[in-house]
């Protein structure tokens, strides 16, 4: 078996420290976009937890709404939930405040604590897949390890 990248590794490691037995596993292609994820593990784009960083403009700190792949996020409900605007977060931010890349964010260790908010479609799955710290690394888990991982607050995010 070959050793994952370095980003991959880190949340293997940080799953099993927490005592979780998930699996980080690399896709042959990149798995950057939900539907290459998919296409990639075989699964429907709706098991795809991605995670989506949003930088707030009013207290300039990162916010991660992990959606359904097949949903997009409805910004301005979010937006009245935590009285910030939303604004785009870009590949620097993201990175910093992540230590990730974008197509690579997992929806756990971050280089700092992000308020998370999960996507209630994510739960009419058994099983989701999500980015794993590289945009080819991926690892499955269930809507409720997902909210316990990341101490998410579940809310329709479309």
């Amino acid at each position: 078996m070959n050793a994952l990248k370095e980003s991959a590794q880190r949340i293997q490691n940080l799953l099993t420290e927490q005592g979780y037995r998930n699996q980080v596993v690399e896709l042959p292609d990149s798995a950057r976009t939900a539907q290459e994820a998919a296409d990639a593990i075989g699964c429907e784009v709706a098991q795809i937890a991605k995670s989506i960083i949003f930088r707030l403009k009013g207290s300039d700190k990162p916010l991660l709404v992990v959606a359904s792949g097949v949903n997009r996020v409805n910004e301005k409900q979010i937006a009245s939930l935590i009285d910030d605007k939303l604004g785009k977060a870009d590949a620097d931010f993201v990175r910093e405040r992540t230590g990730f890349v974008i197509g690579g964010v997992a929806p756990i260790g971050h280089n700092e604590k992000i308020v998370t908010f999960i996507d209630e479609d994510l739960f009419q799955f058994k099983t989701l897949w999500a980015a794993a710290g590289h945009p080819k690394a991926v690892f499955e888990l269930t809507p409720d390890a997902l909210v316990a991982m990341t101490g998410g607050q579940v809310i329709q995010v479309k």
